[in-house]
């Protein structure tokens, strides 16, 4: 298996292009979304996908197409309003979910997490990062809200070399079970015996120092809970999925959705070949998770989706009610990171910067000029919305290498000039 799909000859057998809003005369939109087709099209074709839902909105009009099957043994097409588990697009939907309780006033960018997390008060950080777990030095401050946005908490993903064996914090992680970086088998404990766990584990790096990946959405997850007194799956739904209308959007599906889910392939090292994989299949996602996982737990529609990008498209505006401050929606899309913090990415931020829960580009590259923001999951999901052209686009797919094979990069590349 590829490293990086941690962070996540068939041909086509049908195509549809769905489209709503297009003005009459738009030859050079028309070239681009057919360019866009084609190069799709190409990668079921060659084997590299089995199927692909992908949206453009530009300037209000809105272009879905949809290619290829959901499964190798199967002649159902992917449709519109077909789910995906989207995995890691759940964070910058636990990243607004927060900023909604900022505003509440039930939580503050600056305070301590001891407050509603006391298992995280009286920090100790590791020495050496591959050092005894029993070699630490006090934390320089507590960890705050902001930096688990940041994804500056001190605790994260360990990208060189990735997320080693023999290191002891990451042995010692997977024997208390809290998945923090394989998203399968999921972790079997509930929030609070989650974070008492994890409680029990030293930081990586002091806080606000370094950028991780993962964690801080995986705290999150339990933070949002205790401010607002409701589980995380109530909270979302009664104030994001709800008043934006994503109806298909949850931790689990119905059994009718269950069975419409594409089933999930990686690529075979040796031979290239798509092969099922064995990671959330269908029937294990019709019941409610002990942990709801804000930062890979989400299954969604391209619908849905687009609904929670336009919200911060609109500056937190859905239909003339206001959900979201444009001010929270700045800092959501704002870049945070120094320059080192960036760097230390690796090929995870691949040059660009964070905002809270999302990246956010800060050069300019073959996909726009800085500004843009969004985020990728490891299941083969892709969102992007850059503000200066009011441009977003999203694909869905369930494959584990579309990530990492160039197919993201392309699609990102091609629906930019549409």
């Amino acid at each position: 298996m590829d490293r990086r799909a941690l962070l996540t000859g068939s041909v086509a057998v049908g195509a549809s292009a769905l489209t709503s809003g297009l003005a009459p005369g738009r030859a050079s939109a028309s070239t681009g979304l057919t360019a866009l087709h084609e190069a799709m099209a190409a990668r079921i074709a060659r084997g590299e996908l089995v199927g692909i839902v992908y949206l453009v909105a530009h300037g209000g009009a809105v272009h879905v197409d949809t290619i290829g099957r959901k499964s190798l043994d199967s002649d159902e097409p992917i449709r519109r309003g077909t789910p995906f588990r989207i995995a890691s697009l759940t964070k910058p939907i636990i990243g607004a979910a927060t900023m909604m309780l900022v505003e509440d006033r039930k939580l503050a960018l600056d305070e301590p997490v001891d407050r509603l997390l006391p298992e995280l008060a009286n920090r100790r950080v590791l020495t050496r990062l591959d050092g005894p777990l029993d070699q630490t030095v006090p934390a320089t401050r507590p960890i705050t809200v902001e930096d688990l946005l940041t994804f500056r908490m001190g605790y994260g993903l360990i990208l060189d070399p990735f997320e080693p064996d023999d290191y002891p914090i990451i042995a010692a992680a997977k024997n208390l079970r809290l998945t923090m970086a394989e998203p399968y088998p999921p972790s079997p404990h509930e929030p609070d015996e989650w974070i008492r766990r994890f409680g029990t584990l030293p930081l990586m790096a002091q806080p606000g120092e370094r950028w991780q990946y993962n964690a801080g959405s995986l705290v999150l997850s339990v933070l949002i809970a205790r401010a607002s007194g409701k589980s995380l799956p109530d909270f979302l739904r009664e104030r994001v999925f709800r008043p934006l209308g994503m109806r298909r959007t949850g931790f689990s599906v119905s059994a009718r959705d269950a069975a419409r889910l594409p089933d999930l392939y990686q690529s075979n090292p040796e031979t290239g070949q798509l092969e099922l994989s064995s990671w959330f299949p269908p029937h294990e996602l019709t019941q409610p998770p002990a942990f709801p996982s804000g930062a890979s737990g989400l299954m969604s529609t391209i619908d849905d989706y687009l609904a929670f990008s336009q919200l911060l498209r609109n500056r937190g505006v859905h239909h003339g009610r206001r959900l979201l401050s444009a001010e929270s929606v700045r800092l959501l899309t704002t870049n945070h990171l120094t320059p080192q913090q960036a760097a230390g990415g690796g090929f995870v931020l691949n040059g660009r910067g964070w905002g809270y829960c999302m990246a956010v580009s800060v050069t300019p590259d073959e996909v726009s000029q800085p500004g843009r923001y969004g985020w990728e999951g490891g299941f083969g999901t892709v969102w992007f919305t850059d503000p200066n052209r009011d441009l977003t686009a999203i694909a869905l797919t369930q494959s584990l290498n579309f990530l990492f094979n160039g197919g993201a990069a392309e699609f990102q590349r091609l629906a930019a000039r549409v």
